[in-house]
């Protein structure tokens, strides 16, 4: 079967299960979205490593891709392989000693994994058939992305902008390591989008 190359679009609460989230994957030629339902570890996981934060202490996922590296086992590719009863289903395509190895996966990990090693993830029409939305109109995805799919940090900023925008640089970059160490990474996240926004004025 044909793979189909996915891309991480956006990360968001899951507006059909309170307390999980929802990350959604958009086939990079075309306006197909695939929305994978996730527990918050796991979003927390994924949220970390694309925003390039390095917590103190690694988490599970960071372990994980720290023991293979170790053992020289190459991450090539995540492949979401199949979906049943609403659940999907994921494979790790690992290289070692020139052979291929598959791993069997949750998605959300290996979703995790792939952010981590910053390899490709693929699925197959059957399952962008079965659970895939389309995008109608493409103008409409950045204001998409704006007002629906990462909702809760700009609410929590709008409060907390005020307050941040009053700390110097020098104080921002140490509150930063507070709270990376305190592994509270959506606070982290706001504070760094203040920083990245004073340089880029």
């Amino acid at each position: 079967m044909k793979k189909i190359e996915l891309d991480i679009v956006a990360l968001s609460h899951s507006v059909t299960q309170s307390h999980n989230y929802a990350v959604v994957l958009g086939e990079q030629h075309g306006s197909r979205r695939l929305p994978i339902v996730i527990g918050g570890f796991e979003a927390q996981a994924i949220a970390v490593a694309m925003e390039r934060m390095n917590p103190n202490r690694p988490l599970t996922h960071d372990l994980f891709k720290n023991a293979l590296e170790t053992f020289e086992v190459e991450l090539k590719e995540v492949v979401i392989n199949n979906l049943l009863d609403g659940i999907f289903y994921a494979r790790l395509i690992c290289l070692k000693d020139s052979k291929i190895v598959e791993i069997d996966s949750r998605t959300s990990d290996a979703l995790a994994l792939a952010v981590r090693f910053d390899c490709p993830i693929y699925t197959y029409e059957f399952i962008l058939d079965a659970a895939g939305v389309i995008l109608e109109d493409p103008e409409d995805e950045e204001e998409t992305e704006e007002t629906e799919e990462v909702p809760k940090r700009k609410r929590k900023k709008a409060g907390k902008e005020t307050a941040l925008s009053q700390y110097s640089e020098a104080d921002l970059t140490k509150m930063l390591d507070d709270v990376l160490a305190n592994e509270d990474y959506e606070r982290a996240a706001e504070i760094r989008d203040e920083l990245n926004k004073r340089g880029s004025q």
